[in-house]
C-alpha cells in the first residue's frame, strides 16, 4: 500500500487529486497538507511516506531550491512538483535539484495518474510538453541567485508575513542565538526538520549564511513576525 502526501493550498485541487488517485491506485493512503509546515510535519511524524506531491506556490515554499534540503532529510521519500507553470525552465530546474517528477495542473486525470505511478515505480517523470521547442513557448527569465539576494536585502520587515507560523517560531529562536539542536529541542521537532525551516528562512531573507541572517534579523523588528 502506498502512502502519498498531497500538498496544495487550494482545497478543491487537493480534493480532486485525492479522488483521482484513490480511484486509480488501490489501497492508497493519502494525507493532505495546505502549507509547507504541514508537509514537513507529516514527513517527520508519519512513517514511510512514499511520495510527496508539492505545489510550488503553497505558503512557506519560496523557491524550488528549498526542496533540495527536504530531499536530503528524507531520502526514502520521492518528491514531485505539481504546478500550473508549464515552462521548460521550471521543469528543468526541478530535475536539476533532484526531484522525481513534474506534473502540470492542466494535464488530464489519466496523465496525472500515469505520472504518479511512474514516480512510485522508481522512474523520473516529466510531461511530454518538455520536448517542445523553446522558441518563446512557456519561457520566463530566472534571475541569477545574486540578483535575487540583492532584491531580498532591500525587503523590509513586512516581508516576514510570507513566513509560515512554524518558520516564525524558528526565526525568533535563531535571532536569540539558538543552535539548530536547541531550536529542535525547544519546539519539540526533529533537528532535520529544524534545518529545513532554517534553510527556508535564510532563502526568504536572501541571506547567504546563518551569520548574515542574524545581522538582517537584528535590523528587523521581530514583533512583526508574531
Amino acid at each position: 500500500m502506498y502512502r502519498i502526501v498531497i500538498a496544495d493550498d487550494h482545497g478543491l485541487y487537493r480534493f480532486g487529486l485525492r479522488l483521482a488517485l484513490t480511484a486509480g491506485i488501490p489501497g492508497v493512503e493519502i494525507f493532505d497538507a495546505a502549507c509547507f509546515d504541514a508537509v514537513v510535519s507529516l514527513l517527520e511524524q508519519q512513517a514511510s511516506i512514499d511520495l510527496a506531491i508539492l505545489d510550488l506556490n503553497m505558503p512557506g515554499l519560496f523557491h524550488q531550491e528549498l526542496l533540495g534540503d527536504v530531499l536530503s532529510a528524507y531520502p526514502s521519500t520521492r518528491f514531485a512538483i505539481v504546478s500550473a507553470d508549464d515552462s521548460r525552465a521550471e521543469i528543468l530546474k526541478a530535475l536539476s535539484i533532484g526531484l522525481h517528477g513534474y506534473i502540470v495542473k492542466s494535464q488530464k486525470d489519466e496523465e496525472v495518474l500515469f505520472a504518479v505511478n511512474e514516480i512510485l515505480a522508481g522512474r523520473i517523470y516529466v510531461p511530454a510538453l518538455l520536448s517542445r521547442t523553446s522558441a518563446g513557448q512557456g519561457q520566463h527569465q530566472i534571475s541569477p541567485p545574486s540578483q535575487r539576494s540583492l532584491v531580498r536585502r532591500r525587503v523590509g520587515a513586512s516581508d516576514l508575513d510570507r513566513l509560515t507560523s512554524r518558520q516564525k517560531d524558528v526565526l525568533k529562536l535563531m535571532a536569540e542565538g539558538y543552535s539548530n539542536k536547541e531550536i529542535a529541542r525547544s519546539l519539540d521537532i526533529a533537528e532535520a526538520t529544524t534545518k529545513i525551516h532554517v534553510a527556508a528562512i535564510m532563502r526568504e531573507l536572501g541571506a547567504r549564511n546563518r551569520t548574515e541572517a542574524a545581522v538582517l534579523l537584528q535590523s528587523w523588528p521581530l514583533k512583526n513576525a508574531t
